[in-house]
């Protein structure tokens, strides 16, 4: 029996990490007592996602939750590749999304992980690397990255880790052309890891010549493929040093260190740098062990320039920049430094070919406390903090078998206040609509619309004197009101469904 353990311990290892990670996943999208519940973002990026998704897999490229516009300054890679899967199956993109891809991707980040490293140790980082938020009682944004737990939360970062992988492994197996065409995929499935791993490949090219022929070709590609986005005037990224620092000190869901903050904020706008850059200095170390825990001693490995770049570089970028719309999404660039120090923290353990068994209990016991933390008091509760009521669900299908149109819905007025599980609609705005009517709406999830650059105000505005001024809108052909008395036969619109949490109105 020991024997067949030793031999297939790192099948054991992945399987164990594809249960844990799965478990972020695979509760939301089923239908509960609640009716369709979700946990943790889920409720509202699984949602956004499959908005995407059922959007492509009717052969658009529209945006779903903005009508009549076409998607834009987003990654599509991840949602084209299930929407081709939910077309060529006919498997529903929510249990594609949730239940199905999730594992799959946690069993490939594992085993790729082990095939390119051969170490143990970098898998189990990759699978259950935490931070040291655990020790002051706190989850595990305390430091504002997300850990490793939390990877299949984001499926298009769980997709490009796979992509690298691969590439790393084309490299160390010396196709180096082959591995370009393979990162010169990063991009369209997540931007910040084309530019990361560009960095990573132009470094380490320093010490190997033949990785100047992947780089090559992965840019061409890139910039071949996106001239026309890369000469538009759009500014997706602002200069903003400090702020990830400064917010992790001063907000009370971070570090929460309302003194600090101030004091740091006090002489960056005094311009008291005697003072301010050993103070900023100091929150940078805090950020940085603090998000690493255990994979700090990735340091002790220096011989690997490409890993180390993507590193320092994934550090810099959110430290000086912020992306337009949704401030803290450039935060992202550092999930890589998270990943990538894991493997070298992983190949550093391994190299030790450590015989105490102490010293191996610890770096365990000191690793999984985040990824416990966060699965107790996040996933495994059985009331989900969001929903769609099996009456609506009963609404969004009917309206789903409705002839195509536009579709417009009251803005989404979140109430933290209301008793959990709350109905999407009263617990952030989301593209739900959208996601599960089969159709376009005029306007919901003002987030991923802020994300992807939208100006958005004005189509508010549209919808709210619809509703309350009767001023008509005539691209709209559904109107899907939930909780809200609403008499819209005056305008030309007919009644065509009803139930006690949602009214859905047809133009005649």
């Amino acid at each position: 029996m020991l024997s067949w353990v030793k031999r297939h311990k790192p099948w054991l290892l992945i399987i164990i990490g594809t249960i844990v990670w799965s478990v972020t996943m695979v509760k939301s999208g089923l239908i509960t007592s609640y009716g369709m519940s979700f946990w943790g973002a889920n409720g509202h990026d699984g949602v956004w996602h499959i908005s995407l998704i059922e959007s492509l897999s009717r052969g658009s490229l529209e945006m779903p939750i903005f009508a009549g516009e076409v998607i834009k300054n987003y990654h599509i890679g991840f949602d084209l590749l299930l929407a081709g899967i939910h077309v060529l199956t006919r498997i529903p993109a929510v249990n594609l999304y949730f239940q199905i891809i999730p594992p799959i991707l946690a069993v490939l980040v594992g085993f790729l992980t082990f095939k390119l490293t051969k170490s143990l140790w970098s898998v189990f980082f990759v699978y259950f690397g935490g931070n040291w938020a655990w020790v002051l009682g706190k989850g595990e944004s305390t430091f504002w990255a997300h850990q490793s737990i939390s990877t299949l939360i984001n499926p298009p970062f769980a997709l490009s880790l796979i992509i690298i992988l691969l590439g790393l492994i084309l490299v160390q197996k010396h196709k180096y052309i082959w591995a370009g065409l393979v990162f010169a995929v990063l991009p369209y499935v997540k931007i910040y890891a084309g530019v990361l791993i560009f960095v990573g490949l132009l470094v380490a090219s320093l010490k190997n010549k033949n990785l100047l022929k992947t780089l090559a070709i992965c840019l061409l590609i890139y910039l071949i493929s996106n001239f026309q986005s890369l000469i538009s005037n759009s500014k997706v990224m602002v200069w903003q040093p400090g702020w990830y620092l400064e917010t992790m000190m001063g907000f009370s869901d971070r570090l929460n260190w309302p003194r600090f903050a101030s004091a740091m904020t006090n002489y960056r706008l005094a311009g008291n740098w005697f003072k301010g850059i050993p103070a900023y200095l100091v929150a940078l170390v805090i950020f940085f062990i603090g998000n690493l825990g255990t994979r700090i001693i990735f340091l002790k490995r220096k011989n690997d320039l490409f890993s180390l770049a993507v590193i320092f570089a994934g550090l810099a970028a959110p430290m000086l920049f912020l992306q337009t719309g949704t401030s803290w999404n450039s935060i992202q660039f550092f999930y890589y430094s998270l990943f990538f120090s894991g493997l070298l923290a992983g190949q550093y353990l391994s190299s030790l070919k450590m015989k105490n068994w102490l010293l191996k209990i610890a770096f365990v016991a000191l690793t999984l406390p985040t990824t416990w933390i966060t699965i107790k008091d996040i996933y495994l509760p059985s009331r989900p903090p969001a929903k769609i009521s099996v009456q609506e669900i009963q609404a969004l299908q009917f309206l789903q078998s409705q002839p195509a149109g536009f579709v417009l819905v009251p803005p989404a007025i979140p109430d933290p206040y209301a008793p959990p599980p709350r109905p999407l609609y009263l617990y952030e705005s989301t593209s739900y609509v959208s996601a599960f009517s089969g159709h376009p709406v005029y306007f919901e999830d003002q987030g991923s619309l802020t994300i992807t650059g939208y100006s958005w105000e004005k189509r508010e505005q549209q919808v709210k004197d619809f509703l309350t001024k009767n001023t008509d809108i005539k691209a709209i052909s559904y109107l899907y009101i939930p909780n809200l008395k609403f008499d819209a036969s005056g305008m030309g619109f007919k009644n065509i469904f009803s139930n006690s949490d949602v009214t859905i109105w047809s133009r005649q």
